[in-house]
């Protein structure tokens, strides 16, 4: 098989027909000729600059029950916590002095935070640190909530699709959610004036390679500007349990795939990297990433926020080793850069 050929194409064109990217997708022996070219076309877009994002885990308390997720609701085994507006400033603050200049709220579906509770955590930050971005990461809210966020100064939106299939995001997922409204609040986003993020699972529960396919014809509808995906781990306490976890290479191929069907696309190479390989992250930039994204929260909850088994939340993952961070980096052929890593169009 001429993988040379077929991989010019998509670098050339950004496309490729169904048929060449489910080639690309499920071929080991393409590896190392599509992270050469994702490689090729970061450096030539980003150089060897590497974006990190301070994250905070604000609250693993969660209204909705997806199936593979470890804060489903109905998961009476996860400790449950929330962090106060106090807590959030106060890690935004250990991370500024860290060098951090994006700092990214994540939590679940959580009813305590409100668009009032919300907009004024987004609004202290924005007034304490005019020269950062704020992202967020809070699942899916009206039209108006969104709109809200952005007027109080939250600049970057981060939501995974998770599958563009129908049928499958209805095996992952219970009847009150639904792929057509996840999409909405993807659009939505977009006519705010968010730089919007999203991403899918790789090697999730019943997925085909023509589920990928779809993934990737969604993303280039949407035109995102930060596409995020990772292998699906599975956790002990989920009706997926005794699914097998994804595949590392798989998932670097298709990172790899998304570098060169969106050049300029920020793609972090995901914490879910490195828990399945310990040198999946490193993988994951020298396959065509080239965010990575060290936890802020306070280290008393880092490990309850535990969406997948085995989930890294020590070492390299708090952001106060972040000088090991950009050794790890470093030793991957790249450079930690500390500016707030806009898209590069």
């Amino acid at each position: 098989m001429d993988f040379l050929n077929i991989i010019n194409r998509l670098k050339l064109n950004r496309d490729l027909p169904d048929e060449d990217l489910k080639l690309l997708i499920d071929s080991a022996e393409a590896n190392e000729l599509l992270a050469s070219a994702a490689d090729e076309i970061r450096r030539k877009n980003y150089a060897d600059e590497v974006y990190i994002r301070g994250l905070v885990e604000f609250s693993n308390i969660c209204k909705n029950n997806c199936y593979y997720c470890g804060i489903r609701c109905s998961n009476a085994k996860a400790v449950r916590y929330r962090l106060s507006k106090e807590d959030i400033l106060d890690c935004c603050s250990e991370g500024y002095e860290l060098g951090f200049r994006t700092f990214v709220l994540q939590g679940g579906e959580d009813p305590h935070f409100t668009d009032e509770v919300m907009c004024d955590i987004i609004s202290s930050i924005r007034n304490l640190y005019p020269d950062c971005a704020i992202t967020l990461s809070v699942g899916e809210r009206s039209k108006e909530s969104y709109q809200a966020y952005f007027n109080a100064g939250a600049n970057r939106f981060l939501l995974r699709h998770e599958t563009a299939t129908d049928d499958h995001y209805s095996r992952l997922h219970p009847d009150d959610l639904s792929l057509v409204n996840r999409k909405k609040c993807l659009f939505h986003l977009k006519e705010i004036g968010f730089q919007v993020g999203s991403g899918f699972m790789v090697d999730s529960p019943y997925q085909t390679t023509e589920n990928l396919v779809a993934d990737l014809r969604f993303l280039q509808e949407l035109q995102p500007d930060m596409i995020g995906i990772g292998p699906f781990i599975r956790h002990e306490d989920t009706p997926f349990a005794n699914f097998e976890s994804g595949s590392l290479y798989k998932t670097l191929r298709l990172v790899s795939i998304l570098r060169l069907m969106f050049p300029y696309a920020l793609i972090p190479s995901t914490t879910a990297l490195g828990t399945i390989h310990s040198q999946g992250r490193e993988m994951g930039l020298r396959a065509g990433a080239n965010v990575v994204m060290p936890n802020l929260s306070p280290k008393r909850v880092r490990e309850l926020y535990m969406l997948y088994d085995n989930k890294i939340s020590t070492d390299e993952e708090a952001a106060e080793s972040v000088e090991k961070l950009k050794k790890k980096v470093e030793s991957a052929g790249y450079r930690v850069v500390t500016a707030r890593g806009d898209v590069k169009k």
